[in-house]
């Protein structure tokens, strides 16, 4: 095994200035590649809208509105659970 100080200056310099080089190289080359994807996945949903346009979604209010007030009511008894729960555990 070698260690730096080992290692005569000017190839140690050398080394260095390859790796860095190769460093620059991988960060372009990552940078270059997500670039080119964000393009064409933008492009392929541009695609995709004019090949299957969204179709507008009807309007249905009433279950929406029930499902709304269970919630709550669902809410409430899980609050008072909690609640019950956590006196419980202090005594």
């Amino acid at each position: 095994m070698v260690f730096l100080a080992q290692l005569p200056k000017e190839q140690l310099v050398a080394q260095l200035e390859n790796g860095v080089i190769l460093m620059i190289l991988g960060i372009a080359t990552v940078f270059v590649f997500l670039t080119l994807l964000v393009f064409l996945t933008k492009a392929m949903s541009a695609i995709a809208r004019k090949i299957a346009p969204q179709k507008p979604k009807a309007v249905v209010s009433s279950p929406a509105a029930v499902t709304a007030s269970a919630s709550s009511a669902n809410d409430a008894d899980i609050a008072a659970a909690i609640v019950a729960a956590f006196a419980k555990s202090k005594e």
